[in-house]
């Protein structure tokens, strides 16, 4: 079976998320910031899944874009909760710098599936 490094990272980020939600919600008493945390951070394995599954290479493109999207609002409130004091700089560096993989493949990906779809 081959592997996909992109649905592996999206997986573990979307678990490291909801770790995250939980601290969050137990020894901060957060629940507002986390949730929206959450969302996004956790749509983004889902939004790869649905892309494996896609109808064409347009609908595999959108799903990753959103995915895409979804990657870039976590980081805002990954960063949102840094700077507000919720995460120290070494947990907000630690689970930023997965996102960031993230997002790079992603982008990378998306960029590849365009070029294809342009030159057929």
């Amino acid at each position: 079976m081959k592997e996909n490094i992109l649905k592996d990272k999206s997986l573990i980020f979307a678990i490291r998320i909801v770790k995250l939600y939980k601290y969050l919600n137990t020894e901060k008493k957060e629940y507002i910031l986390s949730k929206q945390l959450a969302r996004s951070g956790t749509s983004v394995g889902a939004m790869v899944r649905e892309a494996e599954h896609s109808e064409s290479k347009e609908d595999f493109k959108h799903k990753l874009a959103i995915a895409q999207k979804e990657i870039n609002e976590s980081i805002y409130w990954l960063e949102l909760l840094q700077k507000t004091d919720y995460i120290t700089q070494s947990q907000f560096e630690s689970i930023h710098f997965d996102a960031v993989e993230i997002i790079k493949l992603l982008t990378s990906i998306i960029k590849s599936v365009k070029k294809s779809i342009i030159n057929n």
